[in-house]
């Protein structure tokens, strides 16, 4: 399986606006980003993209491969089918959407969503990680997924789920927010309509689900720095 890496990457973030670009420890955030991603070792080529100059002439200075996209996309997977459609990557298999705002996402991460590509190849793969916090359990902020025995996901939701009566929580999970999609898959979730469910949580992947779409989930252990707001970076260079 050619597996292409793609980082979406927009200046107009509502709550960081230009964060792509922000200076982490004398890099910029896509800098880190993209080296991080090269690191992995499934993916057959990556790829930058964006819709803003600002962005592109960074990713010239540092030598990163990037395209222009449609400034018009409401999400990275729309973006990312976007690039799938370009003559360059017509002969890969599947795509993996990494998140252009986490500058320290481990490799292993990507292998494991690549991991589950090649044991799903009519699905979607993305990540979870335990959750443990119980302030994180009740943010509304924080994505929570349920899954099945085999990890098909069964729901999203920014409620805590699943709900436990005794206050108790012992099999919830965080979703992070990495997919890995085949080719034909990522190109018929571009036909797809909004559906009620993802307007009422404001979750992209409900949309899927509502569609018939199977996603599995694999569990990572590592923990993931995600960038959304200047709050958020603040805290990041505190742990560096």
């Amino acid at each position: 399986m050619r597996i292409l890496g793609i980082i979406p990457a927009r200046y107009a973030s509502t709550r960081f606006p230009g964060k792509p670009l922000v200076d982490i420890g004398g890099k910029s955030m896509i800098q880190r980003v993209y080296e991080q991603v090269l690191k992995s070792g499934v993916l057959d080529a990556v790829v930058v993209a964006t819709d803003d100059e600002r962005i592109a002439q960074e990713l010239e200075q540092i030598g990163a491969k990037y395209v222009m996209t449609d400034p018009e996309h409401l999400n990275g997977t729309m973006r990312c089918a976007e690039v799938m459609t370009f003559p360059a990557f017509k002969g890969f298999d599947a795509a993996i959407n990494i998140q252009g705002d986490e500058p320290f996402i481990n490799p292993e991460q990507i292998e494991l969503v690549a991991e589950t590509l090649e044991d799903h190849p009519d699905g979607i793969a993305t990540l979870v990680r335990s959750l443990t916090d119980r302030e994180m359990y009740y943010d509304k902020n924080v994505v929570k997924a349920v899954l099945s025995n085999n990890g098909r996901a069964l729901y999203f939701s920014r409620a805590p789920l699943p709900f436990y009566r005794s206050g108790n929580f012992e099999h919830a999970y965080q979703h992070l927010g990495i997919y890995g999609y085949p080719t034909k898959v990522l190109a018929h979730l571009a036909t797809l309509e909004a559906t009620p469910l993802e307007l009422a949580e404001n979750l992209e992947q409900l949309r899927w689900l509502e569609n018939d779409i199977d996603i599995y989930a694999a569990v990572t252990h590592h923990a993931t720095h995600a960038v959304d707001t200047p709050e958020d970076l603040e805290r990041l260079k505190e742990l560096m």
